[in-house]
């Protein structure tokens, strides 16, 4: 098939690229490179260097489907440019929705967030994974405009017959090769507590020790990259016209902050200093994505569920 991948040149979407160039796809990358990087981009694909606007001249060449990763994903960046992240994520979303249903384009994938949920335990509600049905409460113009471009697929589905997935995931980790994670800005806790073993960083602060979990610091959700790449194929498979399918992808497992600095430790054989840092406003304790529905729905399943593993990639690919 001929593809488009919005955003191919950063982390994930890096990594479902080659995954479709594995499979014998003709796929094109749309990237401006804002945070994304060129040699992120395999060398089997086309790359087109620009912003989401250049969609329509893109897909009037003809397509058979859309992967959409481009996005801003900052949580506290949206706090701060809340209108930034309105018209890049949901006016960027919907320029691209448009040049597809001018161009006949009838399937995409979004990669969408489970920050659409929010706070979970807001309620008083026990900790538990969250499943597709819990309620959409972002707390952040982050999670609240992800939530948006979800409206406006089920919206363009009923209206024009788009054919519409949405994959709801927190934390992304590992890697797969050479793709790695390389943020400018970087607020992921794997490759912050990395960066420490690779004398980059003095320490890694842990933000609260006081939460009602087994060891006070908050549990999250971590899925191998590789695993997440591959569900995206899948649910390319399962596009429907006319339906919008929204799945959430997870580990199964949750781990603490202490966990995963523990594990890094154990894997780099470095030690990781730490500063007990006061908590971030919002953290919500537990945040773990339970992925039954496309176990069930799709035959998906995480391969990489193992931490040590997880951590393991990410280190071979950073001292690579």
């Amino acid at each position: 098939m001929k593809l488009l991948v919005t955003g191919g040149a950063g982390y994930i979407g890096s990594v479902v690229t080659a995954q479709l160039a594995e499979e014998g796809h003709d796929v094109t990358v749309l990237d401006d490179l804002s945070t994304g990087h060129r040699d992120a981009v395999p060398a089997e694909a086309r790359f087109v260097e620009g912003s989401i606007t250049r969609a329509h001249d893109l897909l009037a060449e003809g397509f058979d489907a859309v992967f959409h990763f481009a996005a801003k994903s900052l949580v506290g960046e949206s706090v701060e440019k809340p209108g930034l992240y309105w018209s890049h994520n949901l006016g960027g979303t919907l320029t691209l929705l448009d040049a597809m249903r001018q161009a006949g384009v009838g399937r995409i994938v979004f990669s969408s967030t489970a920050a659409t949920y929010g706070d979970p335990s807001a309620d008083g509600t026990a900790a538990r994974p969250i499943v597709e049905t819990d309620p959409t409460r972002p707390t952040n113009p982050y999670g609240a405009s992800k939530l948006a471009v979800d409206t406006a697929l089920t919206t363009f589905a009923g209206l024009y017959g788009l054919a519409a997935v949405s994959l709801r995931y927190f934390n992304v980790a590992g890697a797969y090769g050479r793709f790695r994670e390389r943020h400018t800005v970087e607020t992921h806790l794997i490759p912050n507590v990395l960066k420490v073993a690779l004398g980059e960083r003095e320490s890694v602060n842990v933000f609260g020790d006081d939460y009602p979990t087994p060891d006070g610091t908050c549990v999250r959700d971590y899925v191998h990259v590789s695993d997440l790449a591959r569900a995206h194929l899948l649910a390319l498979g399962a596009c429907t016209a006319g339906t919008h399918r929204i799945f959430n992808l997870g580990n199964g497992t949750g781990f603490s902050v202490r966990d995963v600095i523990d594990v890094c430790r154990e894997v780099t054989r470095h030690e990781i200093p730490v500063v007990t840092a006061p908590r971030r406003p919002g953290d919500p304790a537990f945040l773990v994505a339970s992925s039954d529905k496309i176990q069930r729905e799709l035959g998906w399943k995480p391969d990489h569920t193992s931490l040590e593993g997880i951590v393991a990639d990410a280190w071979a690919a950073y001292r690579s």
